[in-house]
């Protein structure tokens, strides 16, 4: 029976290599990369993410990763926020999300905000948050954490040894942990889209 291909690693192990290299990997790296025993094994995935606007191989066999699999978005400038300014349009360089928001992807997770206890905070419901496992907390730091068996997204305030979580919306109280309290990692970066 042939093995189903699971395309979200594929696509995952393609990233994390042009992340790291900049660059797209050679045939032989993507044997490697995969566990494949020959080109042709690549050249067939190769093919099927070609089908699916992934990258695009060109006649003579060159492989160019598409912003779909890199994430890139043209960066042209800034923008004033206060008072207008002539608008010039210059290509700056070529940004990935995922490259400006996380510094190590190995650790990195996104969850969807539901409630309002952090409005005053920019994170409003619906929002999605970008967090990173494996540091510890300092006073101030937005974190999701499970504090008696719930998780939540607060301030996270230490002083002494004492911890306390702090919502940033007057219409919410400050948690103090009775049994438990588990940090699940520190919020990077909050994304919100408009419509």
């Amino acid at each position: 029976m042939p093995r189903k291909t699971d395309w979200e690693e594929k696509i995952r192990a393609l990233r994390r290599f042009y992340r790291r290299e900049k660059r797209v990997p050679g045939y032989a790296e993507m044997m490697d990369l995969f566990g494949y025993r020959s080109k042709n094994a690549v050249y067939g995935l190769l093919r099927k993410l070609q089908e699916q606007g992934y990258l695009i191989i060109n006649p003579n066999g060159k492989i160019a990763f598409t912003g779909q699999l890199t994430g890139s978005i043209r960066l042209l400038g800034t923008v004033q926020a206060g008072f207008p300014s002539p608008a010039e349009e210059e290509l700056v360089d070529v940004l990935s999300l995922d490259e400006f928001l996380v510094n190590r992807p190995e650790a990195t997770f996104m969850l969807t905000v539901s409630g309002d206890s952090m409005i005053e905070a920019g994170i409003h419901p619906g929002d999605i948050v970008l967090v990173e496992r494996g540091q510890t907390p300092r006073s101030g730091d937005i974190v999701v954490a499970q504090v008696d068996d719930e998780w939540t997204l607060k301030y996270f305030q230490k002083k002494g040894r004492a911890v306390q979580l702090e919502p940033a919306n007057k219409k919410y109280k400050t948690i103090v942990p009775r049994e438990s309290l588990t940090i699940g990692g520190i919020v990077k970066a909050v994304v919100r889209k408009y419509r």
